[in-house]
């Protein structure tokens, strides 16, 4: 099997064209945040949490042009601009459709789509082995995505505090690429896709109790639509 592409320096144009609605993102988790009356430590988490789609988007489109000319020596179309609202909406429902009840989440960030894959759905602990059961949600995820092939897929793996932090980075890698074979293997191209971990820097939730490390214990798909421009 091909090797899974590991990530390289940010393409500077998609980060620009993500942050505004990631921080308009962020200022609205914060605002709920306080509205529930959660105190310091949980608005930080949320904050945090949101700051780590940012961190994500940063990595899209790896490769800058590279990668863009790789898709299309793929035969892989791109999108004109006024195509992707409509394509990312009814890729969101097909999504929402494929992980129901998996504890799985897709959440909207204006122009990309973000899958969130609970550690503890999808992996045994300390294990990078994706489990037997989660391999048919994965398998309708990428089923969806060779519907959808006009789009960059980002894989990011995340952990916890606990342990010493250049294993967890290693771990998080690990799981990263383990989630990208299984989309690689059920036919979604590989031009499409980085696979790489962010160990313990990006958490969503405190890692000062035993809910929070399991809502940082997670692998991340990122999917952004690739444009003409």
């Amino acid at each position: 099997m091909s090797a899974i592409p590991s990530a390289r320096p940010a393409d500077a144009r998609l980060t620009r064209r993500l942050r505004a609605p990631v921080m308009a993102a962020c200022a609205a988790a914060l605002l709920s945040a306080c509205a529930n009356g959660q105190g310091p430590s949980s608005n930080q988490a949320a904050g945090a949490g949101v700051g780590a789609v940012l961190g994500a988007a940063s990595g899209l489109l790896v490769g800058g042009d590279d990668r863009r000319n790789a898709l299309v020596g793929a035969g892989i179309g791109l999108l004109a601009g006024a195509a992707v609202g409509t394509y990312l909406d009814q890729q969101e429902q097909d999504l929402r459709q494929d992980l129901s009840g998996t504890g799985a989440e897709v959440t909207r960030v204006d122009d990309a789509l973000l899958v969130t894959l609970p550690g503890g759905v999808t992996f045994d602990t300390d294990s990078t082995v994706v489990k037997s059961e989660f391999r048919r949600p994965l398998n309708r995820v990428a089923r969806t995505l060779k519907k959808y092939p006009s789009s960059y897929v980002d894989v990011i793996g995340h952990t916890d505090s606990t342990g010493d932090a250049s294993y967890n980075q290693q771990l998080s890698n690990r799981r990263a690429r383990s989630v990208a074979s299984e989309l690689i293997e059920r036919g979604v191209k590989r031009q499409r896709i980085e696979a790489y971990g962010r160990g313990e820097e990006q958490p969503v939730a405190s890692n000062e109790t035993a809910q929070g490390r399991a809502a940082n214990r997670r692998v991340e798909i990122l999917i952004v639509p690739a444009t003409q421009s």
